[in-house]
């Protein structure tokens, strides 16, 4: 099994972008295409979902991703090409169609490693991805 294009699942907590960059080291290790996804989550009210304008969706498209790239000050290589994903919707379901359109060889994303009550609450994208997803996932955790 080969992996030439990593889809890496971004977001700015300290398990996403430890994600990011053992995303990052792999694509460079293998010399894999990366691309960077990044959801947005649309604001839940009694009336059902929708998408409302709220600063992360003012900010420009990919403002996320460029965020935790720069915090990553050289601790992992980034490409010069990487493409880009922004979309609002379910994050499991985001990044699963994401890695099917793409297409992904592989998906990497964090884990917050919750478990009883908080998982059944709260879900985990992670463990959606896993199961839906077309391609290998690499969970990181802490």
């Amino acid at each position: 099994m080969t992996f030439n294009r990593i889809l890496i699942a971004v977001d700015t907590s300290e398990i996403g972008v430890n994600a990011t960059v053992a995303g990052l080291e792999l694509a460079a290790a293998l010399g894999a295409k990366v691309a960077f996804i990044h959801v947005v989550a649309p604001a839940v009210t009694d009336a059902g979902w929708f998408a409302v304008a709220s600063p992360e969706l003012t900010q420009p498209q990919g403002g996320e991703i460029l965020q935790v790239l720069a915090s990553l000050q050289g601790r992992a290589p980034i490409p010069a090409e990487t493409v880009r994903f922004v979309p609002v919707g379910d994050p499991a379901n985001c990044i699963t169609q994401a890695a099917r359109d793409w297409p992904a060889d592989l998906v990497v994303i964090g884990s917050h490693g919750r478990g009883g009550v908080d998982r059944v609450l709260l879900g985990s994208v992670a463990e959606g991805v896993a199961r839906h997803a077309p391609c290998p996932v690499l969970i990181v955790r802490k």
